[in-house]
């Protein structure tokens, strides 16, 4: 067959079994909007690097996703040893939500306004 398969494996089947391995544990990601790809596989050094998109960049909750991604993927899929997951957002951005863009992206709270032009106090959130 292929003579890349010495473990019994091709790198092509092991891209099925980790696509496969998202789409069964982690069915949330395509329900809410996001995306899970591969973007890189090294079979030799057993690691694998998954990026997020869609829904999932800005997600308040991707963080935890990609923990449960790392924790879960090393022990169901024995030729994988580190997994790199990261939003298409880069840095720390992902975590910080997803409206905003500028460059203070800070969270706001009521009571705060963010301009000192507008003296007419927040808006009401009804």
């Amino acid at each position: 067959m292929s003579t890349q398969s010495e473990d019994g494996d091709s790198e092509d089947e092991l891209r099925e079994r980790i696509s496969n391995f998202l789409r069964r544990n982690f069915p949330q990601i395509q329900m809410h909007g996001g995306s899970a790809a591969i973007q890189n596989l090294d079979r030799e050094e057993g690691s694998v690097t998954i990026m997020l998109g869609g829904a999932c960049s800005g997600c308040g909750i991707s963080p935890m996703t990609i923990q449960a991604i790392k924790s879960r993927m090393t022990k169901e899929i024995p030729e994988i040893n580190t997994v790199h997951a990261e939003t298409g957002m880069g840095g720390n951005e992902g975590m910080a939500g997803g409206a905003g863009g500028g460059s203070g992206m800070s969270p706001s709270f009521p009571g705060e306004s963010s301009s000192s032009d507008s003296d007419e106090g927040p808006e009401a959130p009804f």
